[in-house]
């Protein structure tokens, strides 16, 4: 079927288009080759912990998947621990994010962050984009702009797609049957520009017991022309994946001989999931509009504990999500004299409505359902108002204030009428900074701001445990956190580029909704404060470094009987380093090194995982219209882990309550890719 749909994509993308060219349009940019991070940010960004990363960098770095385009962020961390279609892990500022439930993303305007998600609250599945259709990602760490709400405490990465593109096909082989094939290409009639891309994936993977069999479809359209004075842009995007999954594994199982380190415990795991998306854009000096309409779905199938719940049948579990999403934002932007003082504006509104009409928990054996925890329709809309104010106080100082204030409503519509309801909760947010450039290549920062994410909308009414029947306190909808750095930059176009940010942040609730149970599970407040800094230095015209350092200390706030003051999951330290070379002839050699700290497992830091170094590298070369390029990641074969959890399960004939024990996905042994492209 998949091949069905290549032959599809490629016949679009050579069929001639006919467009309707605007005769009062201005000229269309054309694809360009952005180098984000030898940007000067002097003077434009407000802050330390924000940057851009352009095209060119994204297609010089090899990437195992494609989630792992986050780690263009610096400090941010990006595992998996189950299957290749399920959304990854993150980790970024101290937080084990989960699925992304304090780091927003957008695409094309759209956010990609699911509340009240069938697997996690805030649950965020990059799978959807292809890497070499995005223009560039602006990312900003902390809650110091006006414009960014819900999931954003930790930050937010929006992520541009090309209105023009490169036509090609590339097609990706590797070891464990990776195959990857790409066709992109765009056709223009006057100022009117087609971009078409289609993508097809699968993978088995290194699992001895299991073939992963990831079956990955990706389709884009893209219509972009100047209308008016401003930039218009209509999108379509179309994701469809299935697979397998190798899901964490006890590490007793692999002692005793039951299993590999690469083995299965439940072999009909995994899940299928789905996403398809229309969205519309308008930008121009003055005025910013965009507006979406998106369907996802998701089945997914995991067994975390094995027999610990159930004995006989075991204790497999599927989550179901079937939702639309719609929304949209308008802002207005202006420019104006106080004084002696020259002023920026930015005023806008945000909406958005997610239509979930099924999000459900099942008890499941070999993938048939045999019981419900529970299902529930949810209804949960938002709306926002934000303004942010920038004031040029002098040639050398500059000031910025920023408001938000949003509004929930959710409509909980439960197979257990004690646990149905609507809640509605609003928030208001203060955001501030100050600049100081006291030199011509050196900037520094101070900024506060206030954020929050919302908590599933099925926690703020549940009444009764779905599992024990017990009861249980709802939850607040809203939950707020509090934050502020210092920071300083320097830059030389030339040679150097380097940001520093000395931050902490205070969260009033660790409480998260475990879709695993179905209820709520309770947490407490928390403090994090770290230092991070980013460096990027061209040698040369042919020779680059750069380093990112992340240094971060998490804890919860005040004690609890029985329990330690650590947050598990918690990265303290990450370093990434990158090498590459670029001769005068058309070849490029790159070297990538990260390195994650050990992390604490529990509460108590009495369990730690092993620190965790991989190795990536990648050759480039190419010839007229060919490029050939072979990737080797995990160079040196490390047989540390993706991802460790330490929690407790039960294997057939042991004690009913189970054994604690450390849970790992290992990394992905050593493979090699080799990519050739045409370029037509």
């Amino acid at each position: 079927m998949a091949y069905r749909y290549l032959a599809a994509c490629t016949a679009a993308l050579l069929a001639p288009v006919q467009l309707v060219a605007d005769p009062l349009s201005a000229h269309i940019l054309e694809q360009i080759s952005v180098k984000g991070r030898q940007t000067d940010l002097l003077g434009l960004a407000s802050s330390a912990s924000e940057g851009v990363v352009g095209n060119s960098e994204i297609a010089d770095r090899p990437l195992l998947r494609g989630g792992e385009i986050l780690e263009f962020i610096p400090g941010m961390v990006v595992t998996q621990h189950s299957g290749s279609g399920k959304a990854n892990q993150y980790f970024l500022r101290g937080f084990n994010l989960d699925h992304g439930t304090d780091f927003a993303s957008y695409v094309d305007g759209m956010p990609v962050n699911m509340r009240s998600h069938g697997h996690g609250q805030g649950y965020t599945d990059l799978s959807f984009l292809i890497p070499e259709l995005v223009s560039q990602i602006d990312y900003q760490k902390g809650a110091y702009h006006a414009n960014s709400g819900d999931f954003s405490a930790a930050g937010v990465a929006r992520f541009g797609i090309q209105n023009r593109t490169r036509n090609g096909a590339e097609l990706t082989l590797g070891m464990d049957n990776y195959q990857r094939l790409l066709v992109k290409g765009n056709t223009k009639k006057g100022n009117a520009n087609v971009l078409l891309a289609g993508e097809l994936q699968q993978y088995d993977g290194p699992w001895t017991d299991i073939a992963e069999d990831v079956d990955k479809l990706n389709l884009l359209a893209r219509y972009s022309r100047p209308l008016g004075s401003g930039q218009f842009a209509l999108t379509f995007m179309v994701y469809d994946n299935s697979w397998n999954s190798a899901d964490q594994i006890p590490q007793r199982a692999v002692s005793q001989g039951l299993i590999d380190a690469f083995g299965s415990l439940d072999t009909s795991v995994g899940g299928k999931s789905s996403r398809n998306s229309v969205s519309a854009s308008w930008y121009s000096d003055a005025w910013q509009w965009n507006a979406y309409a998106i369907q996802t779905d998701l089945d997914l199938w995991s067994n975390f504990t094995y027999f610990l719940n159930d004995p006989l049948n075991g204790d497999q579990f599927e989550q179901a999500d079937e939702r639309w999403i719609y929304g949209g934002e308008l802002s207005r932007h202006w420019h104006h004299q106080l004084g002696e003082f020259a002023v920026e504006h930015v005023v806008g509104a945000q909406l958005r409505y997610d239509d979930i009409s099924e999000v459900g928990l099942y008890n499941t054996r070999q993938r048939q359902r045999l019981s419900t925890v529970r299902q529930d329709a949810v209804q949960q809309g938002s709306a926002a108002l934000f303004s942010q104010s920038t004031m040029q106080l002098n040639s050398d100082w500059s000031a910025h204030l920023g408001l938000r204030y949003d509004y929930f409503s959710v409509d909980v519509n439960g197979d257990l009428a004690a646990n149905s309801g609507d809640t509605t909760d609003g928030i208001a947010s203060l955001k501030a900074g100050l600049s100081y450039q006291f030199a011509a290549n050196w900037q520094a920062y101070f900024n506060a701001g206030q954020g929050f994410h919302s908590n599933d909308a099925r926690g703020t009414t549940t009444q009764i445990d779905p599992q024990s029947g017990d009861n249980v306190a709802p939850v607040d909808l809203l939950v707020r956190s509090d934050g502020a750095e210092l920071g300083l930059r320097f830059f030389d176009y030339t040679a150097f580029n380097i940001s520093a940010a000395l931050w902490y942040l205070n969260m009033d609730s660790e409480l998260l909704y475990v879709g695993d149970a179905g209820t709520n599970e309770p947490g407490r407040a928390s403090k994090r404060y770290g230092v991070e800094v980013a460096a990027y230095y061209w040698f040369n015209s042919n020779w680059s470094l750069d380093t990112e350092l992340a240094l971060t200390r998490s804890r919860f706030t005040g004690a609890v009987a029985g329990e330690g003051n650590y947050i598990d999951g918690a990265l303290p330290l990450v370093l990434s380093m990158g090498l590459i070379y670029k001769a005068d002839n058309p070849w490029q050699l790159s070297l990538r090194l990260r390195h994650l700290g050990k992390r604490t497992l529990d509460s108590f830091n009495q369990q730690r995982s092993n620190a965790t170094t991989t190795v990536n590298a990648g050759y480039r070369y190419e010839w007229q219209r060919w490029q050939l390029a072979l990737e080797l990641l995990n160079i040196f074969d490390s047989n540390n882990s993706d991802i460790d959890y330490f929690y407790a399960s039960r294997l057939p004939g042991e004690p009913a309550e189970g054994i604690e024990d450390r849970h790992t996905h290992p990394l992905e042994s050593r493979t090699a890719r080799v990519k050739l492209a045409y370029r037509f």
